[in-house]
C-alpha cells in the first residue's frame, strides 16, 4: 500500500509524536511505501520513508493550527495515497488516530480539577476553542471511514461526545518494544542512577515520566511527599514542563531533597531499571505508553482510572489503580501498599507477561489489517463513481 501519515512535527519527545515515527518504520519494515506529511521535522525522517513538508503560519499557536489542519488534508491528498491517517487535527482523512481523546473532554477533565479560573480560561481560550472548532469537523461522519482508539476509555469518549457509532471505531493499543524496556540490568542501573542523583542505594524509588506535570498528576504526588509513611521514599521527575520552575519551587518546601528533575532523559529505560515503581495518577492520559514501558520493565505500576492503560491491568497489578487519585489519604494508602509488594517475585512475572502481549509487532499487525480494509474500502467507493 501507498500509506500517507499526517502530523504537524516529527519528533521523539511526545507520545503521538513517538508514536507516529514507530509507525512510519514498522510500516516501511512491513513492504509498504510510507508517506510522511508534517510541517516540523524535528528530527531525522526514517530511511526509506518519504518527508513532505506541510506548510503551515510559522508564527502563533493558533495560527499555526488552522493552517496545519487545512494545509495537511490537502497535502496529503495531492498524493493521491491509497490510505491516509490522520495522527492529529485536520479536516480530512480516511483513518483518524485519536491518540489523546478528544479535546472536550480533556477540557472538561481539566476543568473540572482546575476550577472555575481554568474552565473561564478555556472558555475564552482562542486556541482552545479553534481546537474545538476544527474537532468538530473532523468528527464529522463524512470526513473519515474510521477510527483508530488507543484505548477502550477513548472509544467511549468519542461514542458519547461525537455521537460516532461503535462500528466505526476500532480500538488498537499501543505497543512496547521488549528488547529496549527490559528487567535485565536493573541491579547495575539501580546502583548507577541512584549514585549519579545522590540518592541512597537502599532507598525506595517512585518514578514520574512525562511532560505535562500537571495533567499527568504530578501535583497529586506532590501533595503527599511530606507523609511520615514517605520518609525514605525519593520520587524522580523525567521530562519537562513549561511550569517546571514552579513545581521545583514546590517540590523543595514539601520534598526536603526527595524529590528530584532530572529533566528530559534519551536513556530513559535506565531510569525504569532503577526504579521500584512508576506513577501516573494523571487527570487525563489517553493511553500512557509509560505504562507498558513500566511493566515491560518489571515494573508495578500506580495509577488514575484516568489513564486508558489501566483498562490492560489484571490480577495483582489491579492493586495499583486508583479510583480517587484527588484524595491524598486514598493515593497515599495505595502507593505505599504497592511499595511493600513492589518486589514480589510473582508481580514482577505479571507485570512482564502483561507487557508481552502488546508488542509493537503486535500493534502494527493490527494497524496494517485495519489499513488495508479501508484502502480496499476506498478503492470500491472509486470503482463505483467510475
Amino acid at each position: 500500500m501507498k500509506i500517507a501519515l499526517v502530523h504537524k512535527r516529527l519528533d521523539l519527545n511526545g507520545g503521538t509524536e513517538r508514536d507516529l515515527y514507530l509507525t512510519a518504520e514498522g510500516l516501511r519494515d512491513l513492504g509498504h511505501e510510507v508517506h510522511l506529511f508534517c510541517s516540523e521535522f524535528w528530527v531525522q525522517v526514517p530511511a526509506g520513508v518519504i518527508a513532505h513538508r506541510v506548510p503551515a503560519m510559522p508564527f502563533g499557536r493558533t495560527a499555526r493550527l488552522w493552517s496545519f489542519a487545512l494545509n495537511g488534508s490537502k497535502s496529503a491528498a495531492s498524493a493521491d495515497c491509497d490510505v491516509t491517517v490522520g495522527f492529529g487535527p485536520i479536516l480530512r482523512q480516511d483513518v483518524l488516530r485519536c491518540g489523546g481523546g478528544s479535546h472536550r473532554r480533556f477540557l472538561e477533565q481539566l476543568g473540572a480539577e482546575g476550577g472555575w479560573r481554568r474552565r473561564a480560561w478555556q472558555r475564552f481560550s482562542v486556541y482552545h476553542q479553534s481546537v474545538l472548532a476544527i474537532e468538530r469537523r473532523q468528527y464529522n461522519l463524512d470526513r473519515f471511514k474510521e477510527i483508530i482508539a488507543v484505548s477502550g476509555r477513548v472509544k467511549d469518549d468519542l461514542m458519547r461526545t461525537y455521537s460516532i457509532p461503535e462500528h466505526r471505531i476500532k480500538v488498537i493499543y499501543n505497543g512496547v518494544d521488549p528488547i529496549r524496556f527490559t528487567p535485565n540490568g536493573r541491579e547495575q542501573a539501580r546502583v548507577a542512577v541512584r549514585d549519579q542523583w545522590g540518592i541512597p542505594r537502599a532507598a525506595a524509588v517512585v518514578l514520574f515520566i512525562g511532560s505535562g506535570f500537571r495533567r499527568k498528576g504530578l501535583d497529586r504526588l506532590l501533595s503527599i511527599w511530606q507523609s511520615q509513611r514517605l520518609q525514605q521514599t525519593w520520587l524522580l521527575v523525567v521530562g519537562d514542563d513549561a511550569g517546571i520552575a514552579h513545581y521545583k519551587k514546590l517540590a523543595a518546601t514539601v520534598g526536603e531533597g526527595r524529590i528530584i528533575f532530572t529533566g528530559r532523559q534519551t536513556e530513559v529505560e535506565r531510569y525504569y531499571a532503577a526504579a521500584d515503581l512508576i506513577a501516573l495518577p494523571a487527570v487525563q492520559e489517553a493511553f500512557g505508553n509509560v505504562v507498558l514501558e513500566a511493566l515491560s520493565s518489571g515494573l508495578p505500576v500506580l495509577v488514575s482510572r484516568e489513564v486508558g492503560a489501566a483498562e490492560l491491568l489484571s490480577g495483582a497489578l489491579v492493586q495499583g489503580i486508583v479510583d480517587r487519585p484527588e484524595n491524598s489519604v486514598e493515593l497515599e494508602g495505595k502507593l505505599v501498599a504497592l511499595l511493600e509488594h513492589a518486589a514480589d517475585p510473582e508481580l514482577i512475572r505479571e507485570a512482564i507477561t502483561t507487557a508481552a502481549r502488546f508488542t509493537w509487532q503486535n500493534h502494527l499487525r493490527e494497524l496494517e489489517g485495519c489499513l488495508s480494509r479501508v484502502a480496499l474500502s476506498r478503492s470500491g467507493d472509486r470503482a463505483n463513481v467510475a
